[in-house]
């Protein structure tokens, strides 16, 4: 993988609109939208951390993908703040590299751990008398280190093709933050390398991972089916729902995004879709995984009414 020669040294994030009034709008709707992010991501992490009740495979899963999602969120959001408010809205080009690498291994370090969450599922009610000592803690830290060491690998081949494309002409990104498609449209080298690698590893890791999920299912449908009272049925059930919206809004977004040329259109339509899954999916997963879990709904009263009894 050659070296090109670059001269641009920064780069202009054009963001999602060139109108003042809208700008400041649109700077204290996701303002609201990251503190929301951060509160409930932090909060979940700490209340599955401080409640021993969810000390359990699952709510250790669950605890990474709102660190993940806490990452993935902090890595745009801040940025796309700054181009809202600022007159200079540049970004050097080493940190485009930089919010690039975190992009992609965050997406994929995301993406596999929905597909260890569905493993899991798949354990808990297929092989119930045998999830205590089949998901161990061992089992377990080996689970969840899988998908960040493939994530880091997978960011730093990606990034290495984009640094080296060579840019020296246009520098203005259509983007709020260093995408890799509005940037691969500004480079005056041969990109038809780079567009490949990512179309391919795209199109693989998003097939690969959700192939895990709905074959994880597939079994837990047919563990469901084999319950023989109602009530079990629907606790089983119960404790997937979840887990399938978040999987269901993070793969519509995602393969609407990447498996698709790099273009002008696909662009303006892409950062149409980046808003959702780079501010919007990171704060609905705490709400999903609270609002619809009744575990953490208790552990959270129980965390309330311990700290109302000590003040």
């Amino acid at each position: 993988m050659g070296r090109n020669f670059t001269t641009v040294t920064e780069f202009v994030l054009l963001g999602l609109t060139d109108l003042r009034e809208l700008e400041i709008l649109c700077f204290l709707l996701f303002l609201a939208v990251y503190v929301a992010t951060v509160a409930g991501n932090v909060g979940m992490v700490v209340l599955i951390l401080a409640n021993a009740r969810l000390h359990t495979p699952m709510y250790f899963f669950l605890s990474h993908l709102s660190l993940v999602d806490l990452c993935f969120s902090s890595n745009v959001t801040p940025k796309m703040l700054e181009v809202f408010l600022s007159e200079k809205k540049t970004i050097s080009y080493p940190a485009c590299l930089v919010q690039c690498y975190f992009f992609i291994a965050l997406v994929h370090v995301e993406m596999y751990i929905l597909a260890v969450m569905a493993f899991d599922r798949y354990m808990a009610i297929g092989n119930p008398l045998l999830y205590g000592s089949k998901m161990s803690k061992r089992v377990c830290v080996v689970l969840i280190l899988g998908p960040y060491v493939y994530g880091a690998l997978t960011g730093l081949m990606e990034t290495m093709w984009t640094y080296s494309l060579a840019f020296c002409g246009p520098n203005e990104i259509n983007h709020y933050y260093c995408a890799d498609p509005p940037l691969i449209e500004l480079a005056c080298s041969d990109t038809s390398k780079k567009e490949t690698s990512m179309f391919v590893v795209a199109g693989c890791n998003l097939s690969f991972s959700l192939f895990i999920i709905l074959l994880s299912y597939l079994y837990i449908l047919r563990a469901i089916l084999r319950i023989r009272s109602a009530a079990g049925r629907h606790k089983a059930m119960s404790t997937c729902a979840s887990h399938l919206t978040a999987v269901s809004i993070f793969y519509v977004t995602l393969f609407a995004m990447y498996l698709r040329p790099p273009s002008k259109e696909s662009v303006e339509q892409g950062k149409v879709v980046a808003v959702f899954y780079t501010t919007v999916i990171p704060m609905l997963n705490p709400m999903i995984y609270s609002l619809r879990n009744k575990d953490v709904k208790e552990a959270l009263a129980n965390q309330l009414l311990r700290k109302k009894a000590f003040s």
